[in-house]
């Protein structure tokens, strides 16, 4: 395994004042497809219970993935889902999406969740925006000594075996899956469809391929064309897998939208304000 960077996620908050560790990049692009990762824990209601009221989006998707308790999502397309642990959710803003994601009132013992930008190529981003959640599709399981694979979106191949998650339509072929490692067990990851990969690790440490460790918050950009081998610490280790393939274009970021020029920005502002995007109903 080949490490080209490693990004420690930094604590701040968003919505209503919710507390989460976030990794991101819109000027380098050195996560191209991706944009942003945000972890939200806490066993602290006060941490999150505020949630993320309705706001708009444009030119990017959104992927939520919750491991503990669950959000309710509510859009202007008239969705109305409950995304609870072990489920995910894909929302391609393209042209314009308001929504919301409130914590679900029946989630009583924490949240542990995350929700990652990916970037949309200027030739997408003003489609009409698409959204759907795994909450009826089975997820598929790559299993070796020691590892689980749990596939949430994309084509994996990990331990000679192949399989999908059951979301595949995300921008720029992006595959997202939640690995499970006992401690000093070890997997083989094949990421060479792909021209982008990296690890976020939430749990545990991963043994570095040049001596020490890699503790919890941190996000290592691998190379994607050499040999992936993870192998977990002392601990075990609990991590994200993303992978996907380089759009390589100019982003312009303002809050929540994603253009990719400042003129396209401001229009983005003007149709919202004026109510092109609609309303939650």
């Amino acid at each position: 395994m080949r490490i080209l960077q490693l990004l420690r996620a930094q604590p701040t908050q968003d919505g209503d004042g919710v507390n989460i560790r976030r990794v991101a990049d819109f000027h380098r692009l050195a996560l191209d497809p991706y944009l942003m990762l945000d972890e939200i824990r806490s066993d602290d209601e006060k941490d999150y219970v505020g949630g993320f009221p309705p706001h708009p989006h444009r030119g990017m998707e959104t992927f939520t993935y919750i491991r503990k308790g669950g959000f309710e999502h509510r859009d202007q397309m008239g969705h109305v889902k409950a995304i609870r642990a072990g489920k995910v959710q894909w929302m391609s803003t393209g042209r314009g999406v308001v929504h919301s994601e409130m914590p679900l009132a029946d989630a009583k013992d924490g949240l542990h969740g995350f929700q990652i930008w990916i970037n949309m190529p200027a030739k997408d981003k003003m489609r009409p925006p698409q959204y759907q959640d795994s909450g009826e599709l089975q997820h598929s399981v790559i299993e070796g000594d020691g590892s689980q694979l749990y596939l949430l979106a994309g084509a994996w191949d990990a331990n000679q075996q192949q399989a999908q998650g059951p979301l595949t339509q995300l921008a720029a072929d992006s595959a997202l899956a939640d690995l499970s490692l006992s401690a000093n067990s070890s997997i083989s990851i094949d990421f060479s469809r792909y021209g982008f990969s990296a690890v976020y690790l939430y749990d545990g440490s991963l043994q570095s391929p040049s001596g020490g460790a890699v503790t919890a918050g941190q996000l290592l950009v691998l190379d994607s064309q050499t040999q992936v081998q993870i192998v977990a610490g002392e601990q075990g280790a609990g991590m994200l897998l993303l992978a996907g393939n380089p759009i390589g274009e100019a982003v312009v970021q303002m809050g929540p939208f994603v253009m990719n020029t400042q003129a396209e920005i401001m229009q983005a502002v003007r149709d919202y304000q004026s109510g092109k995007f609609g309303d939650i109903v």
